[in-house]
């Protein structure tokens, strides 16, 4: 006998508009969801569990009367043309609650393992002089300008190695766990922090170009300076209504590229573009984070400014969408999603028998126990 499941239309309609998959595409493998959401039928249990799937949406949500009220657990500080951004997709939901698992664990780990707390979380706060608490963030983490190698990719390499040696959990990722088809628009954000003494956790949306990769992480990395959890957007355009926010910006800025080197610039816009780009390759940021130091240090109006990073920001961005993006070797990637800290102590715990395969498996995006040997021999736990 079949089971038909009486569903609200109103929740299979917020379910899809939640997911942000096209209407056409549900209905392509659901024909019956016009009829569903008006009560003309009813999806049988095995079809609902389906819809979840395809949106994203826990079961249960669809079982209720009413759509539920679902919020970030950590301060939002993100804006979209400096209006506060709502709703936040099942992408970046699920993305904060993993990590959350995954620094629940670490936390408890650290703890039986008797680590120290991370000594720079809560060290400042947003009275400390801008220039002064960027020179201490590069003093700690070791990046000058002449320690962040030859590529924005090295660049990323070493500070996200600095961060980690230092007892930060750095996750890059530019899709949700494991499955690439589930891709994270840094329209939406580019990253967060999750303050805690023993297991600070940040976030970097993978998705975005490498030199936008190190702001957030500049920017993140300030927060936990702060023992501020939030997420971000880190957008250079806006002034946040956040004194938080504000900071850490700022503070980032300063710590990438100092004022003090910006050095005399040419502000005429054809000989600029060209100061932007030697900016840009010698202290391995955005030209967006270049012209930001340009405005600060004076030299253009803010009109100027906000005209000129708009139409670099857009160009940037159809630059990424031609460009797309590649997998790359498994091995070499997942370490940097999850984070290697993180990685070589869970794959430590399971050998020795503190937590379980199948736990390990699940908290490290996979199934096989062969890829979590080969994973530990690359990581030299095994």
């Amino acid at each position: 006998m079949t089971v038909r499941v009486p569903v609200q239309g109103a929740l299979l309609a917020w379910a899809q508009r939640r997911s942000q998959v096209s209407r056409d595409t549900l209905l392509a493998k659901f024909p019956a969801l016009d009829a569903w959401e008006v009560g003309d039928k009813q999806p049988t249990l095995k079809q609902l569990e389906r819809v979840a799937r395809a949106t994203y949406t826990p079961v249960g949500y669809l079982l209720l009367l009413d759509p539920p009220e679902e919020s970030l657990p950590v301060p939002d500080f993100r804006t979209i043309g400096e209006v506060e951004v709502g709703q936040a997709s099942p992408g970046l939901l699920d993305t904060v609650y993993q990590c959350q698992q995954r620094q629940d664990w670490y936390r408890d780990y650290a703890r039986s393992h008797r680590e120290s707390p991370v000594a720079f979380v809560g060290a400042l706060t947003i009275d400390v002089d801008v220039a002064e608490a960027a020179r201490q963030m590069r003093a700690v983490l070791a990046f000058e300008p002449a320690q962040r190698g030859a590529s924005w990719s090295e660049a990323a390499r070493r500070l996200i190695n600095e961060a980690d040696q230092h007892g930060v959990l750095v996750m890059v990722n530019g899709v949700v766990g494991s499955n690439t088809h589930r891709k994270l628009d840094p329209h939406e954000f580019r990253g967060f922090a999750l303050s805690d003494e023993l297991a600070p956790l940040i976030f970097v949306n993978g998705a975005d170009t490498k030199a936008a990769q190190i702001f957030t992480l500049a920017h993140e990395l300030a927060h936990l300076w702060l023992d501020e959890s939030a997420v971000s957007d880190v957008d250079l355009i806006n002034t946040s209504t956040n004194a938080v926010e504000r900071w850490c910006n700022r503070v980032a800025a300063e710590f990438l590229l100092p004022l003090g080197d910006l050095g005399h610039v040419e502000v005429d816009e054809a000989r600029l573009t060209n100061e932007l780009e030697r900016l840009a390759r010698k202290f391995k940021v955005s030209t967006l984070v270049g012209r930001r130091r340009v405005f600060d240090a004076g030299r253009i109006t803010e009109l100027e400014y906000r005209i000129a990073y708009a139409r670099e920001r857009d160009r940037i961005l159809e630059l990424m969408a031609e460009r797309g993006g590649g997998g790359g070797d498994f091995y070499n990637t997942q370490p940097v999603r999850v984070s290697k800290r993180f990685a070589r102590a869970l794959i430590e715990s399971t050998l020795e028998g503190q937590t379980l395969h199948r736990d390990a498996f699940q908290m490290l995006g996979f199934k096989k126990h062969a890829t979590f040997e080969e994973l530990a021999h690359r990581l030299g736990v095994a």
